[in-house]
């Protein structure tokens, strides 16, 4: 395949993990460790309503532990995460996370999270491309 045609959908994770909105922090710091993910779309009535980074996590762990805990995932996480549709030029995405330097991008399609996309993945594809393997 080649660069020009490369989707979104061709390189995201497939079915996310994902936590609700009116869930604890401590709840998606465990989340993220047990499943090795640095990101949570963070959902409320199935529709996505924020992201919630690892980074977030940190943060919140400056707090006294036992507060960090009890706030919800909505007070801590982004409330706007930049969204695409799988069909998505995989350039335009990567331009758009590197110019306002976005960890992830969150695949909708309709209403629905069907993928997450993270530099971690732009990485992989990279390395990819690189030496010459298929990307998907």
């Amino acid at each position: 395949m080649s660069t020009s045609t490369l989707r979104i959908q061709d390189c995201m994770t497939r079915s996310p993990h994902s936590i609700g909105a009116d869930q604890k922090v401590g709840l998606a710091r465990s989340l993220m460790r047990g499943h090795r993910v640095r990101h949570l779309p963070v959902l409320r009535g199935g529709r996505l309503v924020g992201m919630i980074s690892e980074r977030d996590i940190y943060w919140i762990e400056t707090l006294k532990e036992e507060e960090g805990d009890d706030l919800l995932v909505s007070e801590a996480m982004s409330p706007s995460p930049y969204a695409v549709a799988p069909d998505a030029p995989l350039s335009e995405v990567v331009r758009e996370m590197a110019e306002h330097k976005y960890g992830s991008a969150v695949v909708l399609k309709g209403e629905h999270v069907v993928g997450v996309f993270t530099t971690t993945d732009a990485l992989a594809v990279l390395a990819a491309l690189l030496t010459g393997q298929e990307t998907a």
